[in-house]
């Protein structure tokens, strides 16, 4: 329904081609830095290790999970998961991702307030993904404007969540940074400059997924609206 009207695609073509080039570079990113080791050779794995110990987190453990770039930490289990990629590949690129989702370790551990609330919002986009656009049709098909409004007020979660995800990974990638610099696993301006990157390329995912979420919502916006508008009519 939606996809065969040319105001979606007036919405979302700008989102799908943010999300295209923001992938282009993620994978650019991490292709070029995913070639130079770092000045101690070791691979994301054996910086996690390090940078476990030096940051305290020794309930934390290190697993692997397939995929490319799907690493992540698992609050429920307290470990880091990393792509068989970063977990052996030894360079500027995986020592940044591994540090990146320790990041989260960190702020798991000290109780990180956006953390919280963005685990706190899970259940309601896991709602307001399916509810909300079926409220909507709803609303639409039998023109009961309260409804539509309604589905439109649930699906906003989504935006909300991709909004609350925003500082959470920016500070993971600030710990990371920071860590990977005190520890001395990254050393000099080109290393830096590798961690820098990559985990801004990855960085702008988030801000496209914001971006991507707003604008659908404020497509079903104007459904609403328009049907407020004929209803008067």
């Amino acid at each position: 329904m939606f996809y065969l009207d040319p105001r979606y695609m007036l919405f979302m073509a700008p989102a799908f081609l943010l999300m295209l080039l923001v992938q282009w570079y993620v994978n650019s990113s991490y292709s070029k830095w995913g070639k130079v080791p770092t000045r101690l050779h070791i691979s994301g794995a054996q910086a996690a290790e390090q940078l476990i110990r030096y940051g305290g987190l020794q309930n934390v453990q290190i697993g692997t999970t397939p995929g490319n770039l799907t690493d992540h930490y698992d609050p429920r289990d307290k470990t880091l998961y990393l792509s068989p990629n970063v977990y052996q590949g030894a360079s500027v690129a995986a020592v940044a991702v591994a540090a990146h989702e320790l990041g989260h370790a960190l702020q798991d551990k000290e109780n990180y307030g956006p953390l919280r609330l963005r685990s706190a919002l899970v259940p309601a986009v896991n709602i307001g993904s399916y509810l909300g656009w079926i409220l909507i049709i709803i609303g639409l098909i039998f023109q009961i404007t309260g409804v539509a409004w309604l589905g439109v007020l649930i699906f906003s979660a989504g935006a909300v969540f991709a909004l609350a995800t925003l500082p959470v990974e920016l500070n993971a990638s600030a710990r990371a940074k920071q860590m990977l610099r005190e520890a001395g696993i990254i050393y000099g301006d080109e290393e830096m400059q590798g961690v820098n990157q990559v985990l801004n390329a990855a960085a702008l995912t988030y801000v496209a997924a914001l971006v991507t979420a707003v604008l659908q919502l404020l497509y079903y916006v104007t459904l609403v609206l328009s049907l407020g508008g004929r209803r008067r009519d």
